[in-house]
């Protein structure tokens, strides 16, 4: 194999593949890029077993061929290279030599048939998807996954394809947020639903721009998501995902509409004297004012108020801050709409004034307070 390529794309074709590769391994060729030449140039693969990342970058192909390359020493080598043609080449021996400028390098590879298949993943029945409509119910859901083992499942994001709708769920039992948008996938009848690990998504929402349209196809236990240069394979949880629309609470009957930067303000400097397990602090509603309190017994007390709009009977209410920051964190609206219906029952956050034809809610479980 040799072919020369210039610094520019040798590094975006590392930095698409890179963070498929694991940190720590006991399979060596998991650490290696596999590098071949294709029709357009060459192809970058990389895998961790669970998700695995291929890209097609432009370069001048003298001989065919391929080999996996140690993936940490080759991204460093070309970040540090000079801005010049670089010319790689491998021999029978797995033996690699890079050269660029008045620099040269030797690696030593694996043979590329050490390196795992990607899943067979049938593209012939394939939806079509907006990068953009994906990206946006990604980055809007993914935050509220569950990081614990104890429940496998809700580590992950539930997408589901519905004919007309696409919407993506995700919950760690105590927040959850979902996001529905008009389905543009060219199939009126397509029905899946598949749950899918959080870094995956962000793959997905990093590798592919917002103007391209997805191929997307699934196998036995895998799903791929493939554009004309660079294709994205995960390895599905299975399992029923619990039913979220259940816990959406539908008759709650108070209503908050807050400034959000306001609320997050606030938020923040209650937070540090919250407590530092339970970040717990007391909301106050009342009809034109949003009280805040803290009582921390071995840090101190905090009290703060806003402006709201309320309706509904009084109520005192208790959250986890943190988790109610992050939801603010990813309100596209300047301001929110909270309803509740009691202090032991779910709350929701929604974007208020939202002209956006996406529909998007997000659930909180409140904390007990203690007096």
């Amino acid at each position: 194999m040799r072919f020369t390529i210039s610094r520019e794309k040798l590094q975006e074709g590392l930095n698409a593949v890179a963070t498929a590769v694991p940190s720590k391994t006991t399979l060596p060729v998991l650490a290696n890029i596999l590098v071949q030449t294709s029709d357009k140039g060459i192809r970058l693969s990389g895998t961790d077993l669970d998700i695995a990342v291929s890209t097609e970058v432009t370069a001048d192909v003298e001989n065919a061929g391929g080999i996996t390359i140690p993936a940490r020493k080759l991204s460093e080598i070309a970040r540090e290279l000079p801005p010049a043609p670089v010319k790689i080449a491998s021999s029978g021996d797995q033996r690699i030599t890079l050269e660029c400028g008045r620099s040269r390098f030797k690696l030593l590879g694996l043979p590329k048939s050490e390196f795992p298949a990607f899943p067979t993943i049938p593209f012939d029945k394939a939806s079509r998807v907006p990068s953009g409509d994906l990206q946006k119910l990604i980055s809007h859901t993914a935050f509220a996954a569950s990081t614990e083992e104890s429940r496998p499942i809700l580590n992950g994001v539930l997408w589901e394809l519905h004919g007309s709708v696409m919407r993506m769920v995700a919950t760690n039992g105590h927040r959850l947020a979902k996001m529905e948008l008009p389905a543009r996938t060219g199939d009126a009848r397509a029905k899946s639903d598949f749950i899918i690990p959080p870094k995956a998504l962000e793959q997905i929402r990093r590798l592919f721009p917002a103007e391209e349209e997805l191929e997307v196809a699934h196998g036995e236990n895998h799903v791929g998501f493939r554009s004309p240069f660079t294709a994205v394979y995960t390895r599905l949880i299975e399992g029923p995902y619990p039913g979220y629309e259940q816990v959406i609470p539908k008759d709650n009957d108070k209503t908050a509409i807050v400034d959000r930067q306001a609320l997050t303000s606030a938020l923040k400097r209650m937070s540090v004297v919250a407590s530092d397990q339970t970040h717990r602090i007391r909301l106050s509603f009342n009809s034109a004012m949003l009280k805040f309190s803290v009582s921390t017994p071995d840090l101190g007390e905090a009290q703060d108020e806003l402006p709201v709009r309320y309706t509904g009977d009084p109520l005192d209410i208790g959250f986890n801050a943190a988790y109610l920051l992050e939801i603010l964190r990813y309100m596209p609206t300047d301001e929110v709409r909270m309803t509740f219906k009691a202090p032991e029952r779910a709350a929701t956050v929604e974007p208020e004034g939202w002209s956006d034809p996406a529909r998007y809610l997000c659930l909180l479980m409140p904390l007990r307070l203690i007096d």
